[in-house]
Parts: structure tokens; C-alpha cells; sequence
């Protein structure tokens, strides 16, 4: 009578080795995936944020303040100005109608040139904008992303890392990138200069480790909108 005969442990030791590599090849693609859908998601919304802008300008004039705080998210406005003349906060989503943050829950930077949010005296083709925006070359040579002092308004999510990123009760995460000084660039409180180039984990790119976000609002998109809707003269 023959007796079935059972895995030794050597046999079982093996399996679960190749089942291990089985799953971990698994794991990485999925975590993978997972990491590009969110900076999809937050994309989109930061896209759709800017399009709220343009709304928000039509309809008003003018452009919203920062937010008041990061529990309340209307816009900061004291009578005809953003209070304190303050111009970078976090992103006015309630104001504007939008989710309150990323796909890493955390807040969204907004910055916008003081002129333009001046609800007593509109804002014309001819009124100063503030912002510049620039880039990497191939090389990692830093380069204009925009004219200088070209740009309204500028939405920010610090990405995956979140070095300097404000969680939703408002706490700062310490930056602790050592070498991400496009990232440091970005995290800067003057609201005026920001860098917006491809990712990279690589602490030696030009420029150290990058994940942030940048959305920009386009003079020429919003006075074409704006001529359109005969806010403008």
C-alpha cells in the first residue's frame, strides 16, 4: 500500500521563495501605478483648478485672494484687497468650488499677483503681473519656462515627497530633501519665482530630487477669455 508522501522542507522553503518573488514583482508595478494615478488625479484637478480661476476672473473681474486659513477656504479679502496684502496662501477652494487637497492630502499653494485681485480697480491688458516661472534644459541649465513677470497666478502641490507641504489642519512638513533645491525654490514665501520641471528621484540631477507640481495661469488664455466675455475693454 503506497502513502502519500508530503512536501519536505526544503521543498516548501522553495516555494514560498518563488512565491515571494511572484508577489514582489507584483507589489512594485502596482505601487508604481498607484503613484502615477495620483499624480493624474492631482494634475487633473490642479488643471481644473486653473479653469475655476479663469472662471472665478470672468464673472468677477478680478481674482480671489488666497484662502483665509487652512480650515477655512474662502477667499482672505479685506474690502477691496486681499488682507494684509497677502499674496500666497493656500489655494481659496471653497471659494472657487473644488476639493480642499492633493492626491496626497495635503493643501494646495496659490500665489497671485497683487494688482489682479484689486476688486475696486479691475485689472486691463496693460496692468504688471509678477511671476516667472522657469525650467531645466537637457543639460539642466535653468531656462525660461515664462517671460519675466509674466504670469497672474500660479497653483502648487509639493507632490509625493511633500518637503514643505501643509497638511489639512495647516501643519508644515519639515523639509528634509538636503539637495532638493528646485523643490527649496518653490517653498520660498515670496510667491514670485517657482520651477517646474520633470520629475526625478535622483538627489545628483541638476536641480536635486523633484515631485512638485506647478500649474500656471496663462495671461493670454485668461485676456482671451476675458475679451471674450466682454469683461475687458
Amino acid at each position: 500500500m503506497n502513502k502519500t508522501q508530503g512536501f519536505t522542507l526544503v521543498e516548501m522553503a522553495i516555494v514560498l521563495v518563488i512565491v515571494g518573488l511572484l508577489i514582489g514583482g507584483l507589489v512594485t508595478p502596482l505601487s508604481v501605478q498607484l503613484e502615477q494615478r495620483r499624480v493624474a488625479d492631482t494634475q487633473r484637478a490642479m488643471d481644473e483648478a486653473r479653469e475655476a480661476l479663469i472662471g472665478f476672473a470672468v464673472r468677477n473681474g478680478y481674482l480671489p485672494c488666497p484662502a483665509i486659513s487652512a480650515i477655512n477656504g474662502l477667499e482672505d479679502r479685506d474690502g477691496a484687497r486681499c488682507s494684509g496684502e497677502r499674496r500666497i496662501g493656500f489655494l481659496p477652494w471653497a471659494t472657487l468650488g473644488l476639493n480642499k487637497l492633493d492626491s496626497w492630502n495635503r493643501l494646495y499653494l496659490y500665489s497671485v499677483t497683487p494688482a489682479f485681485t484689486d476688486s475696486a480697480n479691475f485689472f486691463r491688458l496693460n496692468t504688471p503681473r509678477d511671476i516667472t516661472i522657469a525650467s531645466r534644459d537637457a543639460l539642466g541649465n535653468l531656462i525660461p519656462a515664462s517671460a519675466s513677470n509674466d504670469i497672474p497666478a500660479v497653483i502648487l502641490s509639493h507632490g509625493r515627497n511633500g518637503f514643505g507641504a501643509y497638511s489639512d489642519a495647516g501643519i508644515r512638513q519639515a523639509d528634509t530633501g538636503g539637495v532638493n533645491i528646485d523643490e527649496k525654490a518653490n517653498m520660498s514665501l515670496s510667491g514670485q519665482a517657482f520651477i517646474s520641471r520633470v520629475a526625478s528621484d535622483v538627489n545628483t540631477t541638476p536641480g536635486g530630487a523633484y515631485d512638485d507640481l506647478v500649474v500656471w495661469l496663462s495671461p493670454n488664455i485668461l485676456y482671451n477669455r476675458m475679451l471674450a466675455a466682454q469683461r475687458l475693454p
